[in-house]
């Protein structure tokens, strides 16, 4: 039969049989592809099932399982994923090129592998190159089987072969389908590829791994409803060139997206940070202007980190605003604050923002920490020490509370830190340390006198 061509947009998955410039559905210029596929194929899949099987169930008649959970053997990937991984679930993990996705994965390995039998998939690798990488991490797992494999019908035949009860496809962007007339890598030939893993996981209640690459742009590979196939979708990040990996969820069906898990990139694999705080907090300078100490809380763990400013009298006519780490657009925003509320004129000069140790804050209650690490170098002068703060920012130069005050408070305390700058709210009666100093101010103004 005539093969059809159809235009598919790599953003958001849209499909037309006309191109068009602009994705009538998300907007983006220049995403439309091009691929030819065979009508009979639409029909027809590996995993399809007879007609008139399927039929609708009550809630009720639905049977779940007690152990709908199981551990993976690294507790801060357990965390990110809400407390172990979910039986037949489909999970997507991506990041940049050398962040240690394989890495992490084939470590999950050796410890899944005590009580399950898993089959792990290199498109990527040969044999031997994960073997001499098993050998450098020390894992040699009896049941962990590896297959060097980029045709996907092949595939799941030596998984039904194997059966086993966890699948590892690294990665989604090399393999492909025959009866697909596209190049692997491409949009039709990911979003096929992962339809067939996600029918087989969840027709045969196997959790299956996927890799996913990131494009120059920091996103997935691929179209857009490659994430909305999976149940969980991680990304791995940090600097190729930095010790320190955030594992983050972007989408999780079985578990909250507010968790981070921590690692450090060794010789010997990846090593779990079970104090993040201490560790982002090594080699802090003492007597350094420009610098402020910051809780954020990421899910339910408090996390302290370091934020660095440099303000410079600018050379150029136009200043130049750089921000490492947290939003530049938030960065400005403050920085405009700054000028008309505190009377601080840096229009003049050069801003330079950075987080410390490579970690990406998002939340509002790091505006005042950025704000007094900014006015620290503007003056010239060093916070005191073991001073640390949160607090959101408002346009009128106001102070908003945040959340959990009473647990960034406790880990600033533990970690050693005597002071908190803090908006004013209501801590009430919640075993507060006794010996921390609360300031607790109205608006900019009254931060910056307390501590500058």
């Amino acid at each position: 039969m005539k093969e059809k061509t159809v235009y598919l947009c790599s953003e958001c998955g849209y499909e037309n049989a006309k191109w068009f410039g602009k994705c009538p559905s998300c907007g983006a210029w220049n995403t439309m592809s091009e691929f030819k596929v065979k009508p009979e194929v639409q029909t027809r899949g590996v995993l399809q099932k007879p007609r008139g099987l399927s039929k609708p169930s009550t809630l009720s008649q639905i049977e779940t399982r007690d152990e709908e959970r199981f551990l993976s053997g690294i507790g801060e990937l357990d965390r990110v994923l809400g407390g172990g991984a979910v039986h037949g679930s489909f999970v997507l993990v991506g990041g940049e090129p050398g962040i240690g996705k394989s890495t992490l994965l084939l470590q999950m390995c050796q410890e899944m592998c005590k009580n399950a039998t898993v089959l792990y998939v290199s498109g990527e690798e040969s044999l031997r190159q994960i073997k001499l990488r098993a050998t450098r991490l020390k894992i040699s797992p009896p049941s962990l089987f590896v297959l060097a494999e980029t045709d996907m019908e092949q595939i799941l035949a030596e998984t039904d072969n194997l059966a086993p009860d966890i699948l590892i496809v690294d990665s989604i962007q090399t393999v492909y389908r025959a009866e697909v007339s596209a190049a692997p890598g491409g949009a039709t030939q990911i979003k096929e590829c992962a339809m067939a893993l996600m029918q087989y996981a969840k027709s045969h209640n196997v959790t299956i791994f996927i890799v996913g690459h990131v494009n120059k742009e920091g996103a997935l590979a691929g179209p857009k409803i490659l994430e909305h196939m999976v149940d969980c979708v991680l990304y791995f990040e940090g600097e190729p060139s930095g010790s320190f990996r955030c594992l983050r969820a972007a989408k999780n069906r079985y578990g909250s997206t507010n968790e981070i898990g921590v690692f450090e990139m060794s010789d010997h694999g990846l090593l779990e940070v079970e104090n993040p705080s201490a560790a982002m907090l090594a080699g802090h300078p003492a007597d350094a202007s420009g610098n402020c100490i910051a809780c954020t809380m990421e899910g339910t763990r408090p996390i302290l980190a370091e934020i660095q400013a440099l303000v410079a009298k600018t050379a150029f006519g136009v200043p130049r605003r750089t921000a490492a780490g947290v939003d530049y657009n938030r960065m400005v925003l403050l920085l405009a604050i700054l000028e008309k509320r505190a009377g601080l004129f840096l229009s003049g000069s050069d801003t330079y923002v950075n987080v410390v140790g490579g970690m990406r804050l998002d939340e509002p209650a790091v505006d005042l920490p950025m704000l007094l690490a900014t006015v620290s170098s503007f003056r010239d002068k060093p916070l005191p020490e073991g001073v640390m703060a949160f607090g959101e920012v408002g346009l009128t130069g106001e102070l908003r509370a945040v959340s959990a005050a009473a647990q960034r408070i406790q880990e600033a305390w533990r970690l050693g830190f005597h002071t908190c700058i803090m908006p004013r709210q209501d801590l009430g009666d919640k075993g507060l340390p006794k010996g921390m100093n609360i300031v607790q101010v109205q608006n900019i103004a009254e931060a910056i006198q307390a501590v500058l």
